[in-house]
């Protein structure tokens, strides 16, 4: 079995690479001199890299809600390098609405891209990595994938079921010398608060008040500088034994922490009722 190199130029496979984190990561991939295979779902929205970065990017169009594209777009990938070291899911929106507000196809929808485009992907890459020896999945995830907020309820939702995928995958594809790692930004100054990567339910007249005061805490919050990210990414992906989550962001952990000291706490309340439900 191959070993995977620390060093060398990396071949990358990007979905979401018009805007944000996929669009910082793809450029910066391809000024250290990697190569990048860089998809969205508007190829022309990616096409000046092109121009840029010549024959060290492909360009791809690709809608990860349609698992066909997605395994068409890998294979392509894989086909015009030779190899692909790295697969990143990036492609991803969030869904405004309170738990109440939000329809169930728009939860769908907002799922379709989130989890089910993450796994078509994945599941793409898997035979292609297995074949080489190695390869390294990475996947956009959240803070949020581990406490939550109100409003946006759903979107965390997603990052949840995010996170237990790729822990699961993690241990499943180990023994054939692939690496998983969740990628966990913070609040940073993206375009994700912009309307492409926000989508509106209709609203209830009960609950502006409450959303109107959620938002005006959003726009208090301290926001990252996303062309300090890349250096992380590099030194995950570039390490011999990467780590399972890598946080982004310096105000994470304390949230995290936080928000898991009360829960064991109220776990340990609670333990009494526990035990006596073994039976």
């Amino acid at each position: 079995m191959s070993d995977q190199k620390t060093t060398g130029s990396k071949v990358w496979f990007i979905t979401g690479a018009s805007r944000g984190f996929g669009r910082v990561w793809a450029e910066a991939a391809l000024k250290r001199g990697d190569k990048v295979a860089a998809t969205a779902r508007k190829v022309e929205s990616i096409a000046v890299l092109n121009e840029q970065y010549g024959d060290n990017v492909l360009t791809l169009e690709l809608d990860v809600t349609n698992s066909a594209q997605a395994k068409e777009a890998v294979e392509k990938a894989y086909a015009h390098f030779g190899k692909l070291d790295i697969v990143l899911n990036n492609a991803g929106y969030s869904l405004v609405a309170t738990i109440e507000e939000a329809s169930a196809d728009e939860v769908k929808a907002m799922y379709d891209t989130n989890i089910f485009g993450t796994v078509a992907v994945i599941q793409a890459a898997l035979p292609l990595l297995r074949e080489q020896g190695y390869g390294h999945i990475l996947g956009t995830s959240s803070n949020l994938g581990h406490v939550t907020l109100p409003v946006i309820g759903y979107y965390a939702s997603s990052k949840w079921a995010f996170e237990a995928i790729h822990e699961s995958l993690a241990l499943e594809v180990k023994d054939f010398n692939i690496k998983v790692t969740i990628i966990e930004p913070g609040a940073y100054a993206t375009e994700f608060g912009s309307q492409e990567s926000l989508k509106f339910s209709a609203g209830m007249d009960i609950y502006t008040d409450f959303k109107n005061n959620f938002f005006q805490q959003l726009q208090t919050l301290e926001r990252g500088n996303p062309d300090a990210t890349p250096n992380g990414l590099f030194a995950a992906v570039d390490a011999e034994n990467p780590p399972l989550r890598l946080s982004l962001g310096s105000h994470n952990l304390a949230w995290v922490r936080g928000e898991y000291a009360k829960r064991m706490a109220e776990w340990e309340d609670w333990e009494d009722v526990a035990i006596a439900a073994q039976g």
